[in-house]
């Protein structure tokens, strides 16, 4: 393998570097000049790691900079963890990682890259023109970047993204070691918790009259968006529009909370002895982990639907709410619809992540001549049309889901069992009853997924979360 420089010429090649990152000649590296340096050497995220890992382990301020000697041995920790990582991706051990090694890799962590989108990261970090890369031109590509291991260097090239439609069935998002450790994957939690409370605050009046129309829409009375609406705010006002809106966004928290904790425990046990999960095995993990945190919170579900369907006075508050219901319908009330619920997990999350894969891969190979990065607009885009997607095939589900939570609060109403319910809602009304409703959740897609970004890229610049 070529790059087996002495300890002199490493020094010395330290020394330059160090010189170059220095701007204002003080002596010392600080934050925004490794910044500067990460755009201006390696073409990376300017705001990638560098607040987190410029410290090295003899605990020098990171405000205050480095100096020459405390920089170099941060660069001298960097390249052992980056040559380790060289060797676990050189699979065949041949002192070049080629574009086959780039494809089994990103595969053995559940992302389907093309021969072209391999081609284009090796492309991006060969600077020899071999269509391989030496430990060098490793080494010079990400020594300014916070890589610890195999899955940070894969996600170095993936782009992740947090979108709150309302529906929150999708797999969890996934931290690296390094933002474990350095505590950015909770503040990462509370920015998507804060985008998700506004951008379900934004859309409430669209997500009750989703839920209204699931509800009371019928082949007999026709009612459409403008007569929900009219009705919704002839019976309560403007205000009513809101209805269930805060319990909508107090279980975000617990249930971000106890979906990241589940999937990282089922990823734990299903991975025993691996690195790292096959795709099978990773949309195994978040679907259970998915179930696992609708589990405990779907109390909350049922008391969000009743709130959202309540007449003016019907209830003084949720907990006013919660004990009616205990009172006349017992505890089981609380898990009605569940199944149907758990089972929507299921098309809604394996749809939205195929057909985002697809859209972004075939995107890249059409469109993406210079660079394996699809950009935010795009992967919004992607995230858009998936989600889309994943509602189509599981709105049946959510719409029965919603009928049995909601059917025990309204007068003469039948208690239906889920399979009882399909079959009425068919023979009573085909197969367009099973889609009541979906209009309304559909114009709230693209304002949903519009202010979850906007407010979730202002609140990881507050909290000093660096981006992926």
């Amino acid at each position: 393998m070529r790059g087996g420089p002495g300890d002199a010429e490493r020094r010395q090649r330290w020394g330059r570097l160090f010189e170059e990152l220095d701007s204002n000649k003080d002596g010392r590296v600080d934050v925004h000049e490794l910044r500067q340096g990460l755009a201006r050497l390696s073409g990376g995220d300017p705001g990638r790691g560098a607040q987190q890992d410029l410290s090295p382990e003899s605990g020098a301020d990171p405000d205050g900079g480095l100096d020459l000697e405390e920089f170099t041995q941060y660069l001298q920790e960097r390249e052992q963890r980056l040559l380790l990582l060289f060797h676990s991706l050189d699979q065949n051990q041949d002192g070049h990682i080629d574009v086959s090694e780039i494809q089994q890799s990103f595969r053995a962590l559940g992302i389907s890259i093309s021969l072209e989108q391999a081609e284009k990261i090796l492309h991006s970090m060969d600077r020899d023109g071999t269509m391989t890369i030496d430990w060098q031109e490793w080494r010079d590509h990400f020594l300014l970047h916070s890589l610890e291991n195999v899955e940070d260097v894969l996600y170095f090239w993936k782009h992740s993204t947090v979108l709150d439609i309302g529906e929150c069935l999708t797999v969890p998002d996934e931290f690296s070691e390094q933002e474990k450790l350095t505590g950015m994957w909770w503040k990462q939690l509370v920015a998507g918790a804060v985008a998700g409370a506004v951008s379900r605050t934004g859309t409430a009046p669209l997500d009750r009259l989703k839920v209204f129309m699931q509800v009371h829409a019928s082949k007999t009375n026709r009612l459409n968006i403008l007569g929900g609406l009219r009705n919704m705010i002839q019976e309560g006002g403007m205000r009513s529009l809101w209805r269930g809106n805060g319990i909508n966004v107090l279980k975000i928290a617990p249930e971000s909370a106890i979906k990241f904790m589940a999937y990282e425990q089922i990823k734990w046990a299903i991975r025993g002895q691996q690195e790292t999960l096959h795709v099978q095995e990773r949309f195994v993990a978040g679907s259970l982990a998915g179930a696992t945190a609708q589990t405990i919170i779907y109390p909350m579900e049922v008391l969000k639907t009743r709130l959202t369907l309540r007449r003016t006075g019907q209830y003084k508050g949720l907990l006013d709410c919660a004990w009616q219901i205990m009172e006349r319908e017992g505890p089981r009330a609380f898990y009605r619809g569940y199944l149907p619920n758990v089972l929507g997990i299921i098309p809604y999350a394996g749809i939205d992540l195929a057909v985002y894969e697809t859209l972004k891969n075939r995107w890249l190979q059409q469109y993406s001549h210079d660079s394996a990065d699809p950009g935010i607009l795009v992967l919004l885009a992607c995230g858009t049309i998936s989600s889309t997607c994943g509602q189509i095939a599981s709105y049946p589900l959510a719409l029965v889901r919603t009928r049995m939570q909601a059917q025990a609060s309204i007068e003469g109403a039948p208690q239906f069992s889920m399979l009882g319910l399909l079959r009425h809602i068919l023979s009573q009304e085909g197969i367009p009853g099973l889609y009541r409703g979906i209009a309304p959740n559909f114009m709230k897609v693209i304002p949903a997924v519009s202010i979850s970004y906007v407010v979730y890229e202002n609140m990881k610049q507050a909290l000093g979360v660096t981006s992926r």
